[in-house]
């Protein structure tokens, strides 16, 4: 694809820019102006509009018609009903027509070279699949808050040289850490990732699948502001240490039980790809749902889980799944 403008670099790769919305107007306009302002124009944005009360339509209308002036094609597709978040990124991703797909959010912004730099990964590297990225994290104003996404994630640089090693599945086991509004993807994945299975978030799900066919990977340049206010569908705030506390409180077994039930549907995905996954990665998760397993079972008096807890801890389960000694605490205040 030749790219519009002055000096724009040839790609033989197409792009869509992936934007789902809902009651946005407020940041779209700023989100839209920067994918506009990339150095390399997408092919396509695809939109579709989870059914606002707000006016983003008509906001999304003008906004189309800016970008189409530009040379880009704007697909809008309808939004006459909610579908929820996770069901609107998967109609506008099967909708998408280029080989490789960015996900946008309504209410980032993106760094002018974001769209360049991680096609050129796509182009380099025809075994990605999937590639995320780190984020600059602002308020509501625009405001820096100083720690990066992958400094609020606690990502370790041991986790990011497992990732670059091609054994991100272990790390995403561990820990979601694929935020939609950095992730590119190849079209292709979507054979073997849709649909979107209850219990996943899409970027969390979209991530694991390209991990166990051996093509996940992430950037930890900060291409996208990533703004975090009230009414982030997820967000990314700093947890605060009366967070912590409250959360040892909450009862475990219906959560650990959804963790089960997460890890059976994606065993049950893998079985069924049209590829083939890694093959260490059925082994790793069946560890993993023995894990939550065990630890669902601890049941009685903080002393009573001793035995169990300690015995999980020797055998690695809370190192590799959990956050080690946090989670075995957590496990033995907590209640089931």
């Amino acid at each position: 694809m030749r790219g519009r403008g002055d000096n724009r670099a040839v790609m033989s790769l197409t792009t869509s820019v992936v934007l789902c919305t809902y009651n946005g107007a407020r940041y779209l306009a700023a989100q839209w102006a920067s994918v506009l302002a990339q150095s390399q124009l997408p092919g396509e944005i695809v939109v579709r509009d989870d059914a606002s009360t707000d006016p983003t339509p008509e906001l999304l209308r003008r906004l189309a018609a800016d970008a189409k002036a530009r040379g880009v094609v704007v697909r809008c597709l309808p939004g006459d009903r909610n579908l929820g978040y996770i069901a609107n990124f998967e109609v506008a991703l099967q909708a998408a027509s280029g080989d490789v797909l960015l996900l946008c959010d309504q209410d980032d912004v993106w760094d002018p070279q974001k769209l360049a730099r991680q096609v050129a990964e796509f182009e380099q590297r025809p075994e990605l699949l999937l590639l995320c990225g780190n984020a600059r994290r602002i308020d509501a104003d625009g405001r820096d808050l100083q720690r990066s996404l992958f400094e609020v994630l606690r990502l370790t640089q041991a986790e990011l040289r497992r990732i670059h090693a091609g054994r991100g599945f272990n790390v995403l086991l561990r820990r979601s850490m694929a935020t939609g509004a950095t992730v590119a993807l190849r079209r292709s994945l979507l054979v073997d990732a849709l649909p979107f299975p209850a219990g996943w978030v899409h970027d969390e799900w979209l991530a694991i699948i390209s991990a166990a066919l051996g093509g996940f990977d992430c950037l930890e340049s900060q291409l996208v502001k990533y703004r975090q206010h009230a009414t982030n569908q997820i967000g990314m705030p700093e947890r605060r240490l009366s967070d912590k506390w409250r959360d040892l409180w909450r009862p475990r077994s219906a959560l650990l039980g959804r963790m089960i039930a997460r890890g059976e549907v994606l065993d049950q995905r893998l079985c069924n790809l049209k590829r083939r996954e890694k093959p260490s990665c059925r082994i790793e998760l069946a560890r993993e749902i023995d894990h939550w397993r065990v630890r669902r079972a601890l049941h009685g008096m903080p002393w009573k889980r001793v035995g169990p807890i300690f015995r999980e801890m020797f055998n690695g389960g809370y190192s590799r799944y959990g956050s080690g000694w946090r989670s075995a605490l957590r496990d033995l205040l907590r209640h089931h």
